[in-house]
């Protein structure tokens, strides 16, 4: 059964830094793409970052490029999101999420095989 956990979020001030996590189970974790959406509620989730199975390509929002780095451990079974200079508008419940498959960059949710139940962060201004 694959299980993916995320965990990392919490409540910080416009500025600072958050480090998410994402651990994998239940799946050959290094032929998976990974990638991190957000949710805020009223919106359609929404793709932040990802990483093709290799670690070879990433790929990221315009609205965070710059400020987060994707980056995976397939030793772990883990994906990271390092979250930097965090702005108000970063709030969300952030996923993580698996695909197997040609590495397709921009490709939605549903176009994802597996997901977590989420993270919350929240960005005070």
């Amino acid at each position: 059964q694959v299980r993916l956990v995320e965990s990392g979020g919490g409540s910080v001030q416009a500025g600072d830094s958050l480090r998410l996590s994402c651990a994998a189970s239940g799946l050959t974790f290094s032929s998976y793409h990974m990638g991190w959406f957000r949710l805020v509620p009223g919106k359609e989730r929404e793709l932040v970052s990802a990483m093709r199975a290799d670690g070879g390509s990433t790929d990221y929002a315009d609205s965070v490029k710059g400020r987060f780095t994707i980056s995976r451990d397939n030793a772990k079974n883990t994906v990271a999101l390092q979250m930097n200079s965090l702005k108000h508008e970063d709030t969300a419940v952030y996923y993580c999420a698996v695909r197997r498959g040609w590495y397709v960059p921009r490709i939605s949710f549903s176009g994802y095989d597996y997901w977590g139940r989420g993270t919350q962060v929240t960005v005070s201004s």
